[in-house]
């Protein structure tokens, strides 16, 4: 029995919905159908002399009945499929017994069948199913028996097919033919019904499991676009920490500088001044880049901007690369401070190979190793050195102590971590032997192919 639930679907943890409200209003159509197409057929056999042993009214009643209580049962054949299977496999033998040219009929065999089918392709305990259908073969084979034992059964056969008792011209005998027809017809219509039925219900759990992988991976898409926009506010935020310290911190030496020269050198204050200037607008310059990022989906309907004009895409800056350090080097200088750039490449030209992710990498973390020395350090002198090679390697010494009553959050160096492990690469920050600080970053030249989504210019 463990086999047959098996192979009924008992083990799957699916279980069939129950009907809808239209579903339900749909059987009950079919119900009404079924009947008025039963009562025709029984119409039918009446105006051909084949019922013309019931010609009273009561009889007509009573074949009209027998057709409308198999049809109703049509209604419930969703909800209840294993209740109704069983009552129309019942009403066949009751049916088929005291009328048996209306249990006969075309109509009622296929209303028969179709509440067979039903059963097995709606049923929703599985297990439950199994012993049904065993009891239908055992109650087809009882019937059979009796039928051909203990009643007149096998001369109406004969009658029937207008069967000649003396013919001996195939292959069985009379009597064995005409048992091994009606059982045979009775086992294709049940064994069919059940065939077709478990195909029906099987489909249905291959289209549940459909449904439920798309609805998994709708929700893995969800996740993974929050993620995205996650991932996308750090990169913002790094890229704000970098530009606003950056900025900020070289406007507030200048300051100090200009302040403290102001009246004994004006000159020096007023280039001091102008270093201010430089620097603020370039802050509002790539904090307006960084806004645009955010920015360049909010298209109208028709593909262009909101606000009209060009697209942010197309009209935004490039990021900056290992070109601009020059210009960040000579920016980070100050009176007190003095910081030299070099640029060390196997072969000339090798700077400009670099993918433009891993240049954008190297300069965010050129700049907030500046912004670092000048917030936090006594230093006097400050180099940048890159190196292009192998890998992409980046160092930022000073000769500083740290500074009293300065001490950060640690948020930027954290940023040069997330950047360099990102990338594939390492970073070594802390003291030097003797006097100053050291940051040095790693980067192979291979990183951005792990990570193809950083290469297409995603800012990091």
């Amino acid at each position: 029995m463990d086999r047959i639930a098996h192979l009924l679907g008992a083990d799957e943890e699916w279980e069939r919905p129950t009907p809808t409200a239209a579903q339900r209003r749909s059987d009950v159509w079919l119900a009404v159908g079924a009947y008025l197409l039963a009562a025709l057929s029984i119409e039918l056999a009446r105006s051909l002399g084949v019922l013309e042993d019931a010609n009273g009214a009561v009889d007509v009643l009573t074949q009209h009945a027998a057709a409308a209580s198999g049809a109703v049962l049509l209604i419930w054949r969703r909800s209840r499929p294993l209740v109704i299977a069983a009552l129309a496999n019942l009403h066949l033998y009751v049916v088929g017994t005291l009328q048996p040219v209306v249990a006969g009929s075309l109509v009622m065999q296929a209303l028969y069948f179709f509440a067979v089918f039903s059963g097995v392709a709606w049923a929703r305990d599985r297990r439950s199913l199994g012993y049904l259908l065993l009891s239908f073969f055992v109650l087809l084979a009882l019937w059979l028996a009796w039928l051909f034992a203990l009643s007149s059964g096998l001369q109406d056969i004969y009658n029937s097919l207008g069967v000649d008792t003396g013919f001996t011209g195939g292959l069985f005998n009379v009597p064995t033919a005409a048992v091994g027809w009606v059982t045979l017809n009775n086992l294709l219509f049940l064994g069919g019904a059940i065939l077709l039925g478990q195909v029906v219900w099987r489909g249905a759990l291959h289209t549940a499991g459909e449904l439920e992988a798309a609805a998994t991976v709708r929700a893995q898409a969800a996740r993974l676009r929050d993620q995205a926009v996650v991932a996308e506010r750090l990169r913002i935020a790094r890229e704000l920490h970098d530009v606003v310290a950056h900025h900020v911190s070289v406007m507030g030496v200048q300051a100090a500088a200009a302040r403290r020269v102001l009246e004994r050198n004006p000159d020096a204050a007023r280039e001091a001044l102008g270093a201010i200037e430089g620097s603020s607008r370039n802050a509002v310059g790539q904090m307006r880049e960084l806004l645009g990022t955010l920015r360049s989906g909010e298209l109208a309907a028709d593909g262009s901007t909101e606000d009209g004009g060009p697209d942010p895409e197309t009209d935004r800056a490039p990021q900056p690369g290992l070109d601009d350090l020059p210009e960040l080097v000579h920016q980070a200088c100050t009176p007190t401070c003095e910081v030299s750039y070099a640029l060390v490449e196997n072969r000339p030209g090798d700077a400009g190979e670099v993918p433009a992710a891993l240049q954008l990498t190297a300069y965010r973390i050129a700049q907030e190793s500046l912004a670092n020395v000048r917030r936090h350090s006594t230093a006097t002198r400050a180099s940048v050195v890159v190196r292009v090679g192998e890998t992409l390697e980046v160092e930022v010494l000073d000769n500083g102590a740290p500074r009293h009553g300065t001490s950060g959050t640690g948020l930027g160096q954290q940023g040069m971590r997330e950047r360099a492990e990102l990338l594939g690469g390492a970073v070594e920050i802390g003291r030097r032997h003797g006097a100053g600080y050291r940051v040095r970053v790693t980067l192979p030249l291979s990183g951005v192919g792990a990570h193809p989504a950083i290469g297409a210019g995603a800012g990091r």
